[in-house]
């Protein structure tokens, strides 16, 4: 459940009347794209309709089945969602649009390389051009859609590839455990060595290449790794 001091209120009017919830800004999307991938406690702050949030008004049950056409909880705070409008104060947007930006950024960063280099772009490289393109986050809309977004406008700015590389790890035994948790998704193999080594292959985003060499060798010092074709 997301706290008052996070929730923002989001209000439909109809009627001559107002009828509002206070909701986890971050959970709207989602739950606009796939309602049941959402827990409705996790969603609000507090499990009521109102009239007037800040007062604690609550409207009638007879005006919430005029409007909505049921007293549900989960069918009213859809209607409000997708046919109302958030109430953002101008810090609190702002706080979402740059959290947004990031996320977009840190995910383009993580995915693309540079096709001279063979290397991620870095961050701020990324950020300097999609400001220079004048492209703004939306903090409504999910990281995904933006990305492909932020991508087409940046090709003409950065040079952007993206590829999948695979990397063979060899790692001692007695870091076999917190090494395999660590690549579990990206493994395409693995093997016990005769020497009592634990070998995997993986293939990963080629933008992931050094971050993963890195958390990897924070679990394992004597790790070996290369890049295979």
């Amino acid at each position: 459940m997301v706290s008052l001091d996070d929730a923002v209120l989001a209000r439909l009017e109809k009627g001559g009347s107002r009828y509002e919830i206070l909701v986890d800004p971050e959970l709207v999307d989602t739950w606009k794209e796939d309602p049941t991938s959402v827990e409705l406690s996790d969603l609000l702050a507090i499990d009521e309709v109102w009239s007037d949030a800040k007062a604690g008004d609550r409207p009638t049950s007879d005006a919430l089945e005029r409007v909505f056409g049921s007293t549900d909880l989960s069918t009213c705070v859809d209607k409000i969602l997708r046919d109302g409008s958030l109430q953002l104060t101008t810090a609190q947007r702002r706080q979402m649009v740059d959290e947004r930006m990031k996320q977009i950024v840190n995910e383009i960063a993580m995915t693309a390389t540079d096709p001279k280099t063979k290397l991620p772009h870095p961050q701020t490289r990324i950020e300097n051009a999609l400001q220079e393109a004048r492209f703004k986050a939306d903090p409504f809309l999910s990281v995904e859609r933006q990305v492909k977004d932020a991508v087409n406008i940046l090709k003409p700015i950065i040079p952007l590839q993206f590829i999948t590389i695979k990397l063979a790890f060899k790692v001692p035994g007695k870091d076999y455990g917190g090494v395999s948790n660590l690549l579990r998704d990206s493994m395409q193999k693995d093997q016990w060595l005769s020497d009592g080594s634990w070998a995997c292959v993986v293939e990963i985003p080629g933008g992931m290449k050094n971050e993963i060499i890195s958390r990897v060798a924070n679990r394992s010092s004597e790790v070996e790794v290369r890049e295979i074709d």
